[in-house]
Formats: structure tokens, C-alpha cells, sequence
């Protein structure tokens, strides 16, 4: 299916170009997410009078996630779980658990923008995970989890 993209999206292109891409990932989420429109002729005349309007838009959110970013460059979150005596955790500590952590300290993250390179994290200590507000954004956070004897 040929969309129009309506912001930049990694790994498929920017705002206002015309890609292919697989039918349900148009109709399920790309669609629905109003990251994207079907390519018709109407559509791309549409798109060329709000272009200004969406780039705008698209300049305003880049600059929001670079100043959140520039905030939580290099700070510190702390995570306390569950641990056995030799420091593995009797769970994990998830994305989802790191943007929890976050957004208790005013920063408004979901999980999807968290990543853990190599996984959730199973061992206490000191690890240093990336956070991307915006696709050209990445942040390193350093996140500390604490053992808690049962």
C-alpha cells in the first residue's frame, strides 16, 4: 500500500514522503496512529497545502524532546525489587518499570521509548539503559536497582 508519511518514522522515512509498505501495517497501525495517510491524488494536494502547518508542528515536537532530553541527560533513577543473596533479582526490571520510575520524576516517557539493549534488567546494581523521546532524540539515563531481602 503507498502511504504519505505525516511525521518522520525511523526506518521508514520522513515527514511528507511516499513509501510502501505491507497493507496491515498501514491499516493497523500506522493509519490509525495518524502517522500516515493512503497516497491518493487528493491526499498528496492536501498534504502540499498543510505542509507548512506540519512541519511546524513537526519542528515544535523535536524541540519539546530535545529540551526533555537535555533535562534528563545523565540523571539517575532507582529501582528497588525483590533479590536473592547472590544479587539476581526474583523478577526483572522492564521498560515499563524504567518509564514508571521516570515519569514519578516529571518526565513524561512511555515504555515503547525506552530501550534496554540487552534486555530487561535481572541483576542488581548500576546499568545504563537509552531513552528516545523522538526518533532523533537518545538520551543515556543510568538506573540503579537496589536488592530487597525477602
Amino acid at each position: 500500500m503507498q502511504i504519505i508519511l505525516l511525521e518522520k518514522i525511523a526506518n521508514l522515512g520522513n515527514l511528507g514522503d511516499v513509501v510502501k509498505v505491507k497493507d496491515g501495517y498501514a491499516r493497523n497501525f500506522l493509519i490509525p496512529t495518524r502517522a500516515a495517510r493512503r497516497a491518493t491524488e487528493s491526499a498528496i494536494k492536501e498534504f502540499e497545502v498543510k505542509r507548512a502547518e506540519l512541519e511546524k508542528a513537526a519542528a515544535d515536537k523535536l524541540a519539546s524532546a530535545a529540551a526533555m532530553g537535555e533535562k534528563m541527560s545523565g540523571r539517575t533513577v532507582h529501582i528497588t525489587q525483590k533479590a536473592g543473596v547472590d544479587g539476581r533479582l526474583f523478577g526483572s526490571v522492564t521498560n515499563a518499570d524504567i518509564a514508571d520510575a521516570l515519569t514519578r520524576i516529571d518526565f513524561k516517557v512511555t515504555k515503547s521509548q525506552v530501550r534496554l539493549p540487552n534486555g530487561p534488567l535481572k541483576v542488581v546494581g548500576e546499568h545504563t539503559v537509552t531513552v528516545a523521546p523522538h526518533t532523533d532524540v537518545v538520551v543515556e539515563v543510568k538506573v540503579v536497582v537496589m536488592g530487597e531481602t525477602a
